[in-house]
């Protein structure tokens, strides 16, 4: 049986490695281009090694999937199921942080046999840490979330939309046919999650996120509450690197609302 790690001191690992690899870095960043046509920092490349390092040290029977691998490796590390995986997202934010935009995170999710038992994203730059354990709540620095559920109708609901990876014909809907009051889109997928499951905003909308942007999120906004699903009416979470699309909220009468605007056949749904 797989005993789920002090929740505790991986939120330390994290908060220690963000404070002294990210935020030093913040003003002076140092980017390079990647092949998929992204860039990657200094700051991605030196939380990854560093958050590898000390999981490896900690737990040596777990293995370790980073988005700064090459997708070969991603791939071998996702096929092999029977061992508990790690997987991190260094810097999801990237753009942010290389434009000197404060709204980033570092995200750490544990998945043990194809689901995941264990969540953590900080944003340095508020001093936030949110985390959930799988049956056992969502807390932000220690405080319960999931307490504000006060239902918003989607007519006066603000959205959290990331409308460049959405379908053409829904972007023209989302903008000649509004359903709600105001949008929003800060660029960095996890947190998008974290304040969802805050209730910051009520609603969530992306086209496409990959597995490490999106495993621990939804982990902590379901933990808190909320509900999800692809814009295929499937659970968001797919242990592969396919991207996939998030519709969320944490209200149950506002998700309704939404995925009944949206047109998404639940019943895919577990």
């Amino acid at each position: 049986m797989i005993q789920t790690p002090n929740i505790a001191q991986l939120q330390q690992l994290l908060i220690s490695a963000a404070r002294e690899e990210l935020v030093p870095r913040f003003t002076q960043v140092l980017r390079h281009d990647k092949a998929d046509g992204s860039f990657v920092t200094e700051a991605d490349l030196a939380m990854q090694q560093r958050i590898q390092r000390a999981l490896q040290q900690q737990w040596p029977d777990y293995a370790f999937l980073g988005e700064e691998m090459t997708e070969a490796e991603q791939l071998a590390l996702l096929q092999n199921s029977s061992q508990p995986l790690w997987c991190l997202d260094p810097l999801d934010g990237t753009s942010n942080f290389a434009a000197h935009i404060p709204f980033f995170s570092v995200s750490l999710a544990l998945i043990v046999k194809g689901e995941v038992v264990l969540g953590i994203i900080y944003d340095p730059m508020r001093n936030e840490c949110f985390s959930a354990v799988k049956g056992q709540g969502a807390s932000l620095n220690g405080q319960p979330l999931g307490q504000r559920q006060l239902h918003s109708p989607l007519a006066k609901a603000t959205a959290l939309v990331d409308l460049k990876r959405l379908p053409t014909a829904l972007q023209t809907r989302l903008i000649q046919q509004t359903p709600y009051s105001s949008q929003r889109s800060f660029g960095s997928v996890a947190l998008d999650w974290c304040w969802i499951a805050a209730g910051r905003c009520h609603l969530y909308l992306h086209g496409k996120q990959r597995l490490w942007d999106y495993a621990a999120g939804q982990l902590i906004l379901h933990e808190s509450g909320g509900q999800s699903c692809t814009l295929d009416g499937e659970p968001v979470f797919q242990a592969s690197l396919e991207g996939r699309s998030a519709v969320a909220t944490l209200s149950a009468p506002l998700f309704d609302e939404w995925t009944n605007w949206l047109g998404i056949n639940r019943l895919n749904l577990e």
